[in-house]
């Protein structure tokens, strides 16, 4: 239809559209009349307008002015008889009067600095005449100024200023078009005089001060001193918050489903950003002691992928840079930026930025007791965390019986990764984690880089308020959209939790019962009494925990209890262990290049081993002293962890030993969890040579008149034909697809006995299918409860607004001046 092409209806009505601009170029209808239509009674010519009111209505210069008085901003036209001319209300003796209501003048006005008062507006730039009161109870100017909605660009003898409206546009225009200050002030020149003949007055420093001291914190009797670390951040509703949206028994719930109230981050870093803790950037002082004291320490190279912004973090050139990039922390599930975990990064993705976001993390979310951390380099990167936590303050340490940490990687980066690492740090197969892919960090890098131009050149300061201001506005943005994404979400959940429920039932059907019911209790106990390092040193934390709050301290430092020094030992080993296979793979042709480094991760690993020493002796003094460190090789330093004191003779703690015990036995059990995946796709290519058999059995059946047989025996089509671990059409099943992926109706049959290979693949394939089933199912849980969440939390900041109306009664009365009364 017509109406659906409008573009075509537009064409034969042009000449149309075109004469009535013209004629709007002139006076038009003004010219059937010779008196101004104003104020009753005026006879003067009319020839000025008002390009910014409805209409092209012409009138006297008098008449216009008093029309504009609450209107001074506005662009005016005068006639000259052969066409208009722009004109200010400033020419036209317009005065504006602050202090007073409208139309009243000031029985004292005082005159605007220099008679030269600047302001901008949204559509231009405006020099105007102005008056300031200057009664005996006026205001200072800025007050004055403030109260008409116009933000001063200076305290003391103003002549510039922005309104307000102004200042909101310009932020709401970075938001969307991540556009500068100065493309911004360069458009309100352009509005003001697109010719260049007539340059508005520069106020292009100005406006920059004034964009950045708009925003504020208000409503708290302690006013702007009193803001919090991380207050100004807009929070996550949909994420566990005790006290705000959890239940009240929230930390009994039985252990099975404790990970329904775990929190999910995700880390990572970003390069496009070249170059006081309020919002989202950490406070920068403590930051900056740390680096300081942490030196030239050597970042420790990647021993799985080739994660170069690990490896080259102590090569890359950041000559003239005040920082190369920033890393941060965000919701994994929601993708909002957490308060006060963002910083900058120096030279590459090193552990010290890294590692001291985290350990942020643990201060503001002390009150949570589950949390799943997913980070691109976390096979790498939480090795030696324990370790490392002793170089930070005690404030930032895990506390004994503090926290549940899983360490995961990003479905997009998992396939990089070494085979053991697949396994290990899958978020398809780990209990918990619901349908979370990890990626939700670097999708709100792809909102934010489009800023990153406009911020290398700028100042610490001013880069940091604009990097906040922008993280704070995508937080806003995905809270408002909150309801509708995890309806979405829920609306996909159902249907794929059931389709991959039956498919696993199905499945189940070929297995047979023993092998099936073996299986079961198999998976089962993997997933829950699976002993790992971590779980083994939250295991002992919570046990230190309990002794503290029965009265009974073991620990003799203030910072390090009996189980961080144990672990941290072993850490220390596996350091050591690692450098000497460095030492040994150098050869005897290293470039100095090559030694340097090597010898700053000596270092390093140096400073380490005498730090732990200083506090083994608290604990193990009877332990044999160690050789002057100096002298001997680094990694051939004896470290006397309890069972090389017991083996020499010497007596030990036992509950040392005890610790000692069970983190080796965790360590150990690290170390065979890989699973023997090479042989599975082998013996699936073999299973393909007897897909054939399927054609002809389909073709007797219409010869023998078996009608029945397709209910054993389903329609083969080509898009059934593919392995266990493949996709349709032979094409590789990707990690981060594996929910899409329904196994075969081939492989569903049941199968005769004798075929102990192929048993062992449908093994690991149901073991896969049953993660798949059981994390859409977590999925559907998940989302309900955020969704409870999301609405217990906007309650609860009802109830905090509800306060923030007394705060500022009491606020205002201690900003009223005192009466006395004789």
């Amino acid at each position: 239809m017509l109406q659906d092409e409008p573009q075509k209806l537009w064409i034969p009505e042009r000449d149309k559209f075109l004469k009535e601009f013209i004629r709007l170029e002139g006076r038009g209808e003004a010219t059937l009349y010779q008196a101004c239509q104003g104020l009753p009674g005026c006879l003067n010519e009319p020839v000025v307008r008002c390009r910014d009111c409805e209409g092209s209505q012409l009138y006297c210069q008098g008449c216009i002015v008093i029309q504009h008085t609450v209107m001074p901003l506005h662009h005016m036209e005068i006639w000259t008889g052969l066409y208009f001319q722009c004109i200010s209300l400033h020419d036209l003796s317009h005065c504006i009067q602050l202090g007073h209501p409208p139309g009243l003048q000031c029985c004292n006005p005082s005159l605007a600095f220099d008679d030269d008062f600047v302001v901008l507006e949204i559509n231009s730039i405006h020099r105007v005449a102005l008056n300031f009161c200057n009664c005996a109870t006026a205001q200072t100017h800025n007050i004055q100024l403030l109260h008409a909605c116009w933000y001063p660009a200076t305290t003391t003898n103003p002549w510039t200023a922005a309104m307000f409206q102004l200042l909101d546009h310009f932020q709401m225009y970075t938001f969307e078009s991540k556009g500068s200050a100065f493309e911004y002030y360069q458009l309100l020149a352009r509005l003001t005089d697109n010719t260049g003949t007539r340059q508005p007055k520069g106020r292009y420093e100005s406006f920059l001060h004034m964009s950045r001291q708009h925003p504020g914190h208000g409503h708290d009797p302690n006013g702007v001193l009193g803001t919090k670390e991380g207050e100004l951040a807009v929070l996550c509703p949909a994420c566990p918050q005790p006290g705000r949206n959890l239940p009240a028994d929230w930390d009994n719930v039985p252990l099975h489903m404790k990970w329904l109230y775990g929190l999910f981050l995700a880390i990572d870093a970003n390069f496009r950003f070249l170059s006081n803790g309020w919002a989202y950037f950490m406070e920068q002082s403590s930051f900056k002691e740390v680096l300081e004291a942490s030196g030239t320490q050597v970042q420790e190279k990647s021993s799985c992928a080739s994660h170069n912004a690990v490896n080259l973090a102590d090569t890359k050139n950041a000559r003239g840079m005040a920082a190369t990039g920033v890393g941060a922390i965000v919701c994994a599930w929601h993708n909002l930026t957490h308060p006060s975990l963002v910083s900058n990064l120096q030279k590459g993705e090193k552990y010290v930025n890294m590692d001291y976001i985290f350990f942020s993390t643990l201060q503001h979310a002390s009150t949570v007791d589950v949390l799943n951390i997913s980070y691109d380099i976390a096979c790498q990167w939480s090795k030696h965390l324990w370790t490392q936590m002793l170089h930070y303050p005690s404030r930032m340490h895990l506390q004994p019986d503090d926290k549940v940490l899983t360490f995961v990687v990003p479905k997009f980066h998992l396939p990089a990764h070494i085979l053991s690492c697949q396994t290990k740090y899958s978020l398809n197969l780990i209990k918990g984690m619901a349908r979370t892919d990890g990626k939700a960090v670097e999708c709100g890098w792809s909102n934010i880089n489009p800023i990153a131009t406009s911020t290398w050149e700028m100042g610490p300061g001013s880069r940091q308020d604009i990097l906040d201001d922008h993280f704070g506005d995508l937080n806003w943005c995905k809270v408002c959209n909150l309801g509708p994404f995890l309806l979405w979400k829920l609306k996909e959940a159902i249907p794929e939790r059931e389709q991959h429920i039956l498919d696993l039932q199905d499945f189940e059907e070929a297995i047979p019962p023993a092998s099936l019911s073996e299986w079961r209790i198999m998976i089962v106990k993997w997933e829950t009494d699976f002993t790992m390092q971590a779980s083994v040193r939250l295991e002992l934390s919570q046990l230190e925990g309990q002794q503290l709050t029965d009265g009974v301290d073991s620990s003799l430092h203030p910072e390090v209890s009996p189980s961080v020094l144990i672990a941290a030992g072993i850490d220390l080993e596996s350091l050591q262990q690692r450098l000497a296979i460095d030492m040994a793979n150098i050869g005897t042709h290293a470039t100095d290049n090559q030694l340097s480094l090597l010898q700053q991760q000596m270092n390093a690993l140096h400073r380490c081993i005498e730090q732990w020493v200083q506090i083994q002796t608290l604990y193990m003094p009877c332990s044999p002293d160690t050789p002057n460190m100096p002298e001997e090789a680094v990694h051939c330093i004896k470290l006397w962890l309890p069972s090389a004191v017991v083996n020499l003779g010497i007596a030990c703690d036992v509950n040392l030993c005890q610790i000692k015990w069970k983190l080796r036995c965790a360590q150990a059990h690290d170390g065979l969890q890989e699973l023997p995946h090479t042989r599975s796709q082998a013996i699936i290519d073999t299973v393909q040579l007897k897909i054939d058999t399927w054609f002809a059995l389909e073709s007797l059946a219409i010869n023998l008149s078996k009608l029945t047989w397709q209910i054993e025996f389903p329609k083969l089509d080509d898009a059934d034909i593919w392995g266990m671990t493949k996709g349709q059409a032979g094409g590789e099943v990707e990690m981060e697809g594996q929910r899409l992926v329904l196994v075969s109706w081939i492989w569903k049959q049941h199968h005769g006995a004798g075929e102990e290979e192929l048993l062992e693949v449908m093994h690991i394939e149901w073991c896969k299918a049953r993660a798949c089933a059981n994390r859409w199912a977590e999925e559907v849980v998940l989302l309900q409860e955020e969704m409870r969440r999301v609405v217990a939390y906007f309650d609860w900041h009802a109830m905090w607004w509800d306060k923030r109306l007394d705060y500022h009664s009491i606020y205002l009365l201690a900003s009223l001046p005192l009466v006395t009364t004789e």
